[in-house]
Parts: structure tokens; sequence; C-alpha cells
């Protein structure tokens, strides 16, 4: 059974950096490979929203608001896939998701809390 598990959230201060990870378990690594693997956040009051994704292209694709600051990556050895923030913004507080799509499945994490104070 797949399974995926968010760390790395936390209290920042604005203008700061934090590394998120999520450990994917019960996937072969010929489907890590190729899978889609993306990252989510939902604010309260908020719907949930793409921050970031990362195709087998490998391809990303990025929110506006992120670009530049944010990039997600992936760690086929340890089969985790990363989001490095940086210059955190108040508005970047949500809990953020980690998403995986292969083969018409999909999977997500627990999710992970990062806030950001200003």
């Amino acid at each position: 059974q797949v399974q995926l598990v968010e760390s790395g959230g936390g209290l920042v201060q604005a203008g700061g950096s934090r590394r998120l990870s999520c450990k994917v378990s019960g996937m072969i690594l010929s489907d890590f490979w190729i899978a889609d693997m993306e990252w989510y956040r939902q604010a309260p009051g908020k719907q949930r929203e793409l921050v970031a994704g990362l195709t087998s292209g490998p391809v990303t694709n990025y929110k506006d608001s992120v670009k530049g600051r944010f990039t997600i990556s992936k760690d086929n050895a340890k089969r985790t896939v990363n989001l490095q923030m940086n210059s955190l913004k108040p508005e970047d507080t949500a809990v953020y998701y980690c998403h995986v799509r292969i083969r018409a499945r999909t999977y997500w994490g627990q999710g992970t809390q990062v806030t950001v104070s200003s």
C-alpha cells in the first residue's frame, strides 16, 4: 500500500526558509521514476491549491506567487519529494500536502503545517 508522509513543517519568520519532504513508501522504484509529484497547500477558509508540480519529463510548474522562491525536486534513491521554500511570506501560511499520481491512481499525505510569522 502506497503511503506518503510529509515532514519539515513548523514556524518560521518572514523572509526565512523551510524545506518540506514527503517520504513515499510502498511504491516500486520504476513507478516512482515516472510518477507525477505535486505539492498543494490549504490555508484556513480557503480551497486547496496547487503550489508546485514535477513530472517525469522532468517538467516543473509553479503557482505564480511562489515562482522564484519555491523549488520542487525528488530524490529517487530516498524516494522523497521535496519542496524548498525561500523568502517565505505570511501568506504562505498553510497546511502543505504531498500528492502523487501514477497509473490513474492518486495518493495524498496527511499534511504538514507551515506558519510564517510577520
